[in-house]
């Protein structure tokens, strides 16, 4: 299994969870490799130039669906090169404000970005990026004007957004979840189409900004051609674990939620939300670097 970030990230956590649970129930060790790069890219090439005999897989996720609209000359399409196995778990993401904003709420926010054009920082993880999807999302739905600020990842935008240098910033929940109960940063509001469990008093942005939604997913998707008995079994194998109590229960543990079904299921699912986020790098004119 192949994933496309390097160990110890949220992506590793979740391959090798997987990786251990599918070991246990094929009979035959799962081997996770980290082979990072070009936000995913060099990983998905590997898995669509492999042998599609189902012993090699990728640990795929929204960059996935990102990639095939930010990047315009890739060697492969996700969509028509590979084969959805299943779909395994979603992470959801969390509107974060230093806490000398005077904003409480999202309706005070976008009143407050709009009355400060092109004054308001938003950190971005770097062009193209989960937080700098979300955050263009929230742009285009509300009519803000913020001002773009990149950085090599979520954890480098930290110290920035702690200090007060940036005002505002999109992340997942697992990642943030300290910060926020330290009172270093406030949440306005959650990426989610309902609230979290773990935040129940923030509100999901949804509820002020029709339309809004968004979470990183994970699932399995092999080499196109893969035989359909390979697929069918693992497939039948990811949602027994997702069943599981002690799996759904360790999902938990890492700020996910289980995201089960067919692969039929799965491959609708990446076509929507492929065109959904091809929809919003188009309107920004987001360009890879």
């Amino acid at each position: 299994m192949i994933v496309g970030f390097p160990a110890g990230g949220p992506a590793d956590i979740g391959a090798r969870l997987t990786a251990q649970w599918l070991s246990e129930r094929l009979g035959q060790q799962v081997i996770v490799e980290n082979r990072p790069g070009a936000a995913t890219n060099i990983a998905t090439e590997a898995v669509v130039r492999a042998p599609a005999d189902g012993y090699t897989l990728l640990f795929s996720m929204v960059s996935n669906a990102i990639n095939a609209t930010l990047y315009d000359a890739l060697n492969f399409n996700f969509i028509r090169d590979t084969a959805p196995v299943g779909s395994l778990m979603r992470t959801p993401g969390v509107m974060l404000v230093n806490p000398m904003v005077p904003a409480q709420t999202i309706p005070e926010f976008i009143a407050y970005a709009k009355a400060n054009p092109g004054k308001i920082n938003m950190s971005s993880a770097g062009p193209g990026t989960v937080p700098h999807i979300y955050g263009e999302l929230f742009k285009i739905k509300t009519g803000t004007d913020m001002v773009l600020v990149h950085y090599r990842g979520a954890g480098p935008a930290m110290p920035d957004m702690i200090s007060g240098r940036i005002q505002v910033m999109f992340d997942s929940v697992p990642s943030a979840i300290q910060q926020v109960r330290a009172g270093k940063l406030r949440p306005l509001g959650v990426t989610t189409a309902t609230r979290l469990d773990v935040l129940p008093d923030v509100p999901a942005i949804g509820e002020f900004v029709p339309g809004y939604e968004a979470s990183n997913w994970y699932g399995i998707v092999a080499p196109k051609n893969t035989p359909a008995e390979i697929v069918d079994r693992l497939n039948k194998e990811i949602n027994a674990i997702l069943a599981d109590p002690q799996a759904r229960a360790r999902i938990a543990d890492i700020g996910a939620s289980p995201f089960a079904g067919s692969a039929a299921d799965f491959a609708k699912f990446i076509a929507e939300d492929t065109e959904r986020w091809g929809k919003v790098i188009r309107a920004a004119n987001i360009k890879a670097e």
